[in-house]
């Protein structure tokens, strides 16, 4: 057996624990701490959104060694003294592509920047013009899935666990990873394109999924709960976050290497494309869900669970059932029978305790003989 699968098997069976739900206010922090980071650089910074949302031109400029003509050609498009062209943005994309995005243009000020390109050494110019209504739209259809996917995730829980505070600790943990997810990219400048909104949509459902594993062993463990005196709601839920955690962190690593791999080639190897942006998404939110079912959903649903007065009834219950283990604990370390050696001491004491009386043999200090015992008056009138 692996060493993971030996961590596995102790922690399913309850041999080594760790107290993920007792510890909920050290998790709140940390999560806390990334979302205050990644809403800062939302505040601040902003996000990079592509052209499809801001609408513009795009030119895609065939170039030899484009990483090292992207100064070149930008000083190129800014001395057009076209307005709309004074701040373009100009990246290298792949092994011989430059692209330039400016702002709307119209067709004459388009064909004054193509020629410009082509002058600073691009052999070939390709100009694709997006308006910004289009963008308007990718934007308005994002945000109505986005709403469509809360409300189906709110009804879904609740009628497969009959439970509205699993629901409610599920949309919590997709809220955290959405916003640690843009964060990221607001810090990372990435670009917010089509395929980003794909991306984002796509973790939000894996973040359930694996949010909604841990749930199901949550119920399987609290079933009768209420009349149990072994352990609380939360004892049940933590043993269920530590019975699934080698679980998530297998699955989390078989989806993220992969993922992994197509980021990099996008990222470092292709330059830029929709490639870059959907990787980026979904290696975020993967890891970010992955982070939430443990350590924000599972505590977040027990904290809300043991608020209830039956549940609260039932954790005095087994609180007073422990004082009372305990107390018989110490009875039994107490009344267990002295080691082997000392059993004459403890025999004799334990006689004088009672009240018998044990006679001995004493010895004169001339002799060192034993002397008879002395009758007492009572046998001595007898025998007279």
């Amino acid at each position: 057996m692996s060493k993971l699968g030996e961590i596995g098997s102790r922690l399913y069976s309850g041999d080594v624990s760790i107290d993920f739900v007792g510890r909920r206010n050290t998790w709140y922090l940390v999560s806390l701490a990334i979302v205050l980071v990644a809403v800062a650089a939302l505040v601040l910074r902003g996000l990079n959104f592509g052209i499809e949302f801001r609408g513009g031109v795009e030119f895609r400029s065939q170039i030899v060694n484009p990483s090292s003509n992207v100064q070149t050609v930008q000083e190129a498009v800014v001395g057009t003294e076209i307005e709309a062209a004074a701040n373009p943005v100009v990246v290298s994309s792949g092994e011989d592509t430059i692209r330039v995005q400016t702002e709307p243009l119209s067709l004459d000020q388009r064909d004054v920047v193509q020629e410009a390109i082509l002058a600073a050494g691009a052999t070939e110019v390709s100009p694709s013009s997006i308006g910004p209504s289009w963008g308007q739209t990718v934007a308005n259809k994002a945000l109505l899935g986005l709403f469509v996917f809360v409300v189906l995730v709110l009804l879904f829980i609740w009628a497969y666990f009959r439970e509205w505070r699993m629901s409610a600790a599920a949309i919590v943990a997709l809220a955290h990873d959405l916003v640690i997810t843009v964060g990221v990219y607001s810090l990372s400048g990435f670009e917010v394109t089509p395929a980003t909104v794909t991306g984002l949509l796509t973790i939000l459902g894996y973040s359930l999924y694996d949010t909604v594993v841990v749930f199901d062993k949550v119920r399987e463990n609290t079933r009768g709960i209420v009349t149990s005196t072994r352990r609380t709601y939360a004892d049940a839920a933590n043993v269920a976050v530590n019975q699934t955690l080698v679980r998530s962190i297998n699955t989390s690593i078989a989806a993220l290497l992969p993922v992994g791999a197509i980021l990099y080639v996008g990222a470092f190897q292709l330059g830029s494309g929709p490639l870059k942006d959907l990787a980026l998404a979904l290696f975020v939110g993967m890891a970010a869900g992955t982070f939430s079912s443990i350590f924000i959903a599972t505590p977040l649903l027990a904290q809300l669970k043991m608020r209830e007065p039956a549940m609260q009834a039932q954790a005095k219950r087994v609180a007073s059932r422990r004082v009372q283990m305990q107390r018989e604990t110490e009875r039994s370390s107490v009344a267990e029978p002295a080691p082997a050696g000392a059993g004459a001491v403890s025999s004799s004491a334990g006689a004088t305790a009672a009240g018998r009386h044990v006679q001995r043999p004493t010895a004169t200090a001339s002799s060192g003989r034993a002397q008879p015992k002395r009758q007492t008056r009572s046998k001595r009138g007898k025998s007279t």
